[in-house]
C-alpha cells in the first residue's frame, strides 16, 4: 500500500513537473509576436512598466502577455525601465525580450544622414529618427565648447556629418552622436581621398565647404565636376567666388528665385561677393557626389557660370566676361518673360 502510494505521489510529481514545463514552453519560450516581421517598440525616459505594457500589447498574443508581466513581477524591471528601441517580433521569445527589455540590450537603428541645408533641419531631422528632440540637438550642434572638444568650430561642425546610414541606438546622446560622426568622417578621409584633396590645394574642411557651394549650385551630377573646377579657378586667381548660394545663406532666404543687387550687401562672412575666398563652413550638408566632384573635379579654363535660359538646372559657362554676360543677358530675359522677381 505504502509502495503504491508513493508511486501515485512519484507520478503526481513528475505530471506536475511536466505541466510546469509545458505551461513554462508556452508562456516564455514561444515567439512573442504571432508576426515573423520585425516591429520596433521604442521606450523613452518617462515610461512606466504599464506605459510599456501598452506599447507591447499590440504585437503580443495574450498568452505572451502573460508570460512577460510574471517575468516583470519576480524582477524589478518595473523599478528600472530602460529606455530604447526594442524589437518584439521576428520570431524573439517572450523569454529573450524580457531578457533584452532588463538588461537594455537595444535594437540598433538606422540613421539616416540627411542632405539639408542648415544644422538646425538636420536637428529636425535626426530628431525623428532618435530618441532626442530637435531643441538638444540643435543646442548640441551650436554648443562651442563641445564643436572645440570635437576638433572643429560652430561653423565647420557640418563637416563631420558625411550623408550616409549608420547603425546607431536609439538613446543615443547629442555628443556620442558627435563622436560617432566624428570617427566616420575619419574614416571617410581615406589616404586616397586626403591625396586628392592635396592636389586641390585645399583642407579636407575646405572640400567639405566647397562641396556645398556646389550641391547648391546644381543638382545635375555630371556637371558637378565642372562647378567645382570653375570655383577651384577663381580661388587660385584671387577672384572672390560670387556664388549665389552663399548670399541666401547669409540672409536665410532659401527660396531666393532671383539674386537681387540689395541681396549681395547683406554683413555675413558667408556672402562671397563681399568676402574672398571660401566662407568659413559649409552652407549645407553636401551630398557624397558633390563632394567627390570637388576631389575629381575638372580642369579646364572656364571662370565663370550662369544658368541656362531654358530652366534645364544646367550651366552655361564661360572663360571671359564678355562671354558670361551674354549668358546672364539670355538668362535675365527668361526670367523676365516668366515674370520671376
Amino acid at each position: 500500500m505504502k509502495k503504491q502510494k508513493k508511486r501515485w505521489f512519484v507520478l503526481i510529481g513528475y505530471g506536475l513537473a511536466v505541466v510546469t514545463i509545458v505551461v513554462g514552453c508556452w508562456l516564455f519560450l514561444m515567439t512573442f509576436s504571432s508576426s515573423k516581421q520585425h516591429s520596433y517598440i521604442y521606450i523613452d525616459k518617462d515610461d512606466t512598466v504599464d506605459s510599456v505594457y501598452a506599447k507591447i500589447a499590440t504585437a503580443a498574443a495574450p498568452r505572451q502577455m502573460l508570460g512577460l508581466r510574471l517575468a516583470v513581477g519576480f524582477t524589478g524591471y518595473a523599478a528600472h525601465v530602460v529606455p530604447g528601441c526594442y524589437d518584439v517580433g521576428g520570431g524573439v521569445s517572450t523569454f529573450r525580450l524580457f531578457r533584452n527589455l532588463r538588461g537594455g540590450r537595444q535594437t540598433p537603428v538606422n540613421l539616416t544622414i540627411p542632405n539639408v541645408r542648415t544644422m538646425e533641419d538636420l536637428a529636425a531631422r535626426l530628431s525623428k529618427q532618435l530618441g532626442v528632440d530637435s531643441a538638444t540637438l540643435a543646442n548640441a550642434f551650436s554648443d562651442e565648447a563641445l564643436c572645440e572638444k570635437m576638433g572643429c568650430t560652430v561653423a565647420t561642425l557640418p563637416c563631420l556629418f558625411i550623408p550616409d546610414t549608420y547603425e546607431v541606438f536609439w538613446t543615443i546622446t547629442p555628443e556620442q552622436l558627435l563622436e560617432r560622426m566624428k570617427k566616420e568622417c575619419q574614416a571617410f578621409w581615406t589616404d586616397q581621398r586626403k591625396t586628392k584633396a592635396l592636389a586641390a590645394g585645399l583642407t579636407e574642411e575646405e572640400v567639405i565647404t566647397l562641396a556645398s557651394i556646389v550641391d547648391q549650385e546644381t543638382a545635375v551630377n555630371a556637371e558637378k565636376t565642372m562647378v567645382a573646377g570653375m570655383y577651384l579657378n577663381r580661388l587660385r586667381k584671387g577672384m572672390k567666388l560670387q556664388a549665389d548660394p552663399t548670399v541666401k545663406f547669409a540672409l536665410r532666404q532659401f527660396a531666393l528665385k532671383r539674386i537681387m543687387h540689395e541681396h549681395l550687401t547683406v554683413d555675413s562672412p558667408y556672402n562671397t561677393y563681399r568676402n574672398e575666398g571660401l566662407p568659413p563652413g559649409p552652407i549645407s550638408i553636401p551630398s557624397r557626389s558633390s563632394i567627390e566632384a570637388v576631389l575629381d573635379y575638372s580642369r579646364h579654363d572656364y571662370i565663370y557660370m550662369c544658368a541656362k535660359e531654358d530652366f534645364s538646372g544646367t550651366h552655361n559657362f564661360a572663360v571671359t566676361y564678355e562671354e558670361h554676360l551674354k549668358n546672364a543677358k539670355k538668362y535675365a530675359k527668361a526670367l523676365d518673360n516668366r515674370n520671376i522677381h
